[in-house]
């Protein structure tokens, strides 16, 4: 069988959250099963750094607004995997993460960015772009990738089978009605059976409702995304869907988070053979400026710093938490409101609270070692 594979993201070359992890291990995964699979990802610089033996599979030419576009094929030299690359400089060259730029504010054209990765991806699974492969199945995932299923559905040629993954129905990909013209889709799309949602158009409810099969990243989230309190809003959708919906729990990666064999922390260590943890922990504390002592128990947080999260739970403990002695560390990004509390935190608390600003992957896995616990407080949580 062959797999075509469309996201955002892709760890280790780009990642915001989850979503990049299974990018990176779910396609290496189905290779072992003896799949034939293949990513399609935007032209963000650390992917095009990252791709090996780059050809040019075909020249798009102007598309989206955007001048110039082509797409890539390479190998991904850090898996192996071969991926398609969206080559379009004037969408995918910039500063700041996928989704945002450096000021934190949403790109205002990601209608088109993300419509146009759709576009090419649907291109390639119908057999336009690259004659020597075709695929059998198409999985888009999450937002980004929605716009993929509805070019699809647009071509009544298409024969190839959908998948659409929910990572986190929180977002949605909405966008005003008035831009609905620069997707260049038929305008009996924009209705509440496939794309119009209130007012707006959504990238989301185009995978909800024009994919074949819908999966979510836990069997739990995928019951929890049909009611009214956790469906941001789409739950009626994904209950029409019916048994077309259902989910599949997300694992973790043993050959990435593995502390028997982890490059990246200061000493490795096993459940059999716990001496390295307590040296991960003294190191952890050394390198954050927190009062170097195995007693006081290290709760570690590492996550982006967003509402979701329920960070203003772990704000909130702050000052129990310091009086039974214990000290807290936090590495992430996000929410300027978030960032700004808990840098206030580590100022008024030194050597008790620290709190690293940003993705740092390789720190991710030393804050993870040398905790003695972590916090994972989510309001919700897809796969938790």
């Amino acid at each position: 069988m062959k797999v075509l594979q469309v996201g955002a993201e892709v760890f280790p070359l780009v990642k915001t959250g989850g979503l990049a992890d299974v990018l990176g291990a779910l396609p290496q995964a189905l290779v072992a099963a003896g799949a034939d699979v293949r990513l399609l990802l935007p032209g963000f610089p650390a992917i095009l750094a990252g791709l090996k033996k780059p050809v040019v599979v075909c020249e798009i030419g102007a598309a989206f607004g955007a001048a110039r576009v082509r797409l890539v094929r390479g190998t991904i030299t850090a898996s192996g995997m071969t991926a398609y690359v969206v080559d379009a400089p004037y969408y995918y060259q910039r500063t700041g993460n996928p989704y945002l730029g450096a000021d934190g504010v949403e790109w205002p054209d990601n209608a088109q960015r993300f419509a146009l990765l759709g576009w090419v991806a649907a291109h390639v699974a119908a057999g336009g772009l690259d004659p020597a492969w075709t695929p059998d199945v198409l999985h888009a995932h999450d937002w980004h990738a929605g716009m993929a299923c509805a070019y699809l559905a647009a071509n009544q040629s298409a024969t190839v089978a959908t998948v659409y993954t929910v990572h986190n129905l929180a977002y949605q990909g909405l966008f005003d009605a008035k831009d609905f013209h620069l997707l260049g889709l038929p305008v009996r799309f924009m209705d509440a059976t496939r794309l119009e949602y209130h007012g707006k158009f959504s990238f989301m409810k185009a995978g909800l409702t024009l994919a074949q099969r819908i999966t979510t990243v836990s069997p739990s989230y995928a019951a929890e995304i049909a009611t009214n309190e956790f469906g941001c809003g789409l739950d009626g959708v994904v209950r029409s869907r019916g048994t077309d919906v259902s989910g599949i729990l997300n694992g973790v990666d043993d050959a990435v988070w593995s502390p028997a064999s982890d490059k990246d922390i200061t000493t490795t260590y096993s459940a059999t053979q716990m001496e390295g943890k307590a040296t991960c922990k003294a190191a952890l504390q050394k390198q954050l400026g927190l009062q170097v002592d195995a007693k006081r128990p290290l709760f570690t947080l590492v996550s982006r710093l967003t509402q979701q999260k329920g960070l203003d739970l772990v704000l909130a403990a702050i000052p129990e938490m310091l009086a039974a002695g214990a000290q807290l560390a936090v590495q992430g990004s996000g929410d300027a409101v978030l960032e700004k509390a808990f840098t206030e935190a580590a100022a008024a608390h030194p050597g008790q609270v620290a709190v690293r600003l940003g993705y740092d992957e390789p720190f991710a896995h030393q804050m993870i070692a040398g905790a003695d616990a972590m916090l994972v407080p989510s309001r919700f949580e897809p796969c938790g």
